[in-house]
């Protein structure tokens, strides 16, 4: 009885350091982690930006390096991190089936809901790594190139160095907590195909698709309900004290995401004739 959740943690492992091995994680993580060095690197080589113009927290990085962080993440959230976690959830079961794979990964012990909650925490993890690439390159780049000091936050107290670093993690938490339902998504749609290429492409244009809802306000009885409704809503960790609220509605409507597109996922993979 005890093999079993130490295949689990085997397969897990397996899982992860497989993906971790492609050259197309690596090249994702290397253009995500670009994106805070490429802002930091136009913001030192120009004056600066006016103040008011550009993304959130753009004009303080000449003040404070340390806003990078925010401000790649700002950028990150609405397409390049969704689009990267729409390649890794998009080829989680679709990925196998394509490579013909899949019905080996189904001998036992593994078993299929095994599978898929290993396949789902890989991609999981992938959200964990891809948020703090962005975070911590941010921080080291906007470090290297600008002053840094005490951090203003939004309510107008200042925290030190230790005090913000802990809210970067939070932040980190935050973002990558705002992929997992998005996550879901894509696992559900990889069981509906063996073309990776296919659940990516949905996955990722399905987050498009829900931010263009969220933005029409002839349908805001429609967006609490949204996935990406409380993506930006990480701005409430850098008030003093800091407000949960969005936390914990966010983790709430991931939840709701996770159980329904997990059980769909699920009900079609459990039933799917493994051919290949």
């Amino acid at each position: 009885m005890r093999a079993r959740p130490f295949a689990g943690r085997a397969l897990l492992g397996s899982e992860v350091s497989v993906l971790f091995r492609r050259r197309r994680t690596w090249a994702m993580l290397a253009a995500l982690a670009a994106i805070p060095i490429l802002i930091a690197v136009v913001v030192r080589l120009s004056e600066g930006p006016e103040p008011g113009r550009g993304p959130a927290f753009l004009a303080s990085i000449t003040q404070n390096g340390l806003f990078v962080s925010l401000t790649a993440l700002t950028v990150s959230i609405p397409l390049f991190l969704p689009l990267t976690i729409g390649v890794v959830a998009g080829d989680t079961i679709a990925g196998e089936a394509n490579l013909g794979t899949l019905r080996y990964l189904l001998v036992a012990p593994a078993g299929r809901v095994r599978l898929l909650l290993v396949k789902y925490a890989g991609a999981a993890v992938f959200c964990l790594v891809a948020t703090l690439t962005v975070v911590t390159t941010g921080a080291l780049i906007g470090a290297a190139l600008f002053p840094i000091g005490p951090v203003a936050l939004l309510s107008g107290t200042t925290v030190g160095f230790g005090g913000y670093a802990v809210r970067l993690l939070l932040l980190a938490l935050y973002v990558t907590m705002s992929l997992l339902g998005l996550s879901a998504i894509g696992l559900f749609i990889s069981t509906l195909t063996s073309v990776p290429v296919g659940a990516m492409a949905a996955t990722a244009a399905l987050a498009a698709v829900s931010q263009i809802l969220g933005a029409l306000p002839q349908l805001e009885w429609m967006h609490p309900w949204l996935f990406t409704h409380y993506w930006f809503g990480f701005g409430d960790l850098l008030r003093d004290p800091i407000a949960w609220q969005s936390f914990g509605d966010n983790a709430l409507l991931q939840l709701g995401y996770i159980a329904v597109f997990g059980a769909l996922a699920y009900g079609r993979f459990s039933t799917k004739d493994i051919l290949t």
